[in-house]
């Protein structure tokens, strides 16, 4: 029987992969669950996927993708005048308004690189990737200050289960642009 051509195949994997650690958490992936999530022989998991790791990463970048696009498509850093901080917590709370699911899954892989050593390189594009997109309007170092801000404020809700305050995230972020303010793009 010919092999049939499945360019998706790959892709498929990735979304049961997210799907399964959605459901699951790390711990519930396997070769074996994402090859029956998605409905594929397990050979073809790791075939695309030769370590759990690669799989991993590669529903990281994915996963990863979320707020980094949002971000970039919000349009907020085409206007130098524009209130930084207060677009910043304005796509912070729209974020954290989404699917709940999607961004404690995006969470759920960024720290599972703290155990998994392959996924830092990954959570590290991540931040370069943000901060990078920030720095234009301030520097490099408030842009990653603000970054890491970011993520703490959203770690707290999401471990808290609390609510998101955007009052207190502008205010934050606003603090740590105020050194900012003057230099070109701030």
């Amino acid at each position: 029987m010919p092999r049939r051509y499945d360019p998706e195949r790959r892709q498929r994997i990735i979304d049961a992969a997210i799907r399964v650690v959605g459901e699951k958490g790390i711990g519930g992936l396997s070769h074996r669950s994402a090859a029956a999530e998605a409905d594929v022989p397990l050979g073809s998991t790791t075939y695309h996927f030769r370590t759990l790791d690669e799989l991993l990463v590669a529903a990281l970048r994915q996963a990863n993708e979320g707020f980094a696009k949002a971000v970039a498509a919000s349009g907020t850093f085409e206007d130098p005048h524009a209130d930084l901080a207060a677009e910043l917590a304005g796509l912070l709370g729209d974020w954290l308004a989404g699917e709940r699911t999607g961004v404690e899954l995006e969470y759920e892989l960024y720290l599972a690189a703290l155990r998994r050593p392959a996924l830092r390189p990954v959570a590290a594009e991540w931040c370069q990737g943000l901060t990078g997109i920030l720095a234009p309007r301030t520097d490099p170092v408030t842009a990653r200050a603000l970054v890491a801000l970011m993520d703490g404020i959203c770690l707290q809700v999401l471990l808290t289960g609390g609510t998101y305050d955007e009052a207190y995230a502008r205010e934050m972020l606003g603090r740590l642009l105020a050194p900012a303010r003057g230099r070109p793009g701030a």
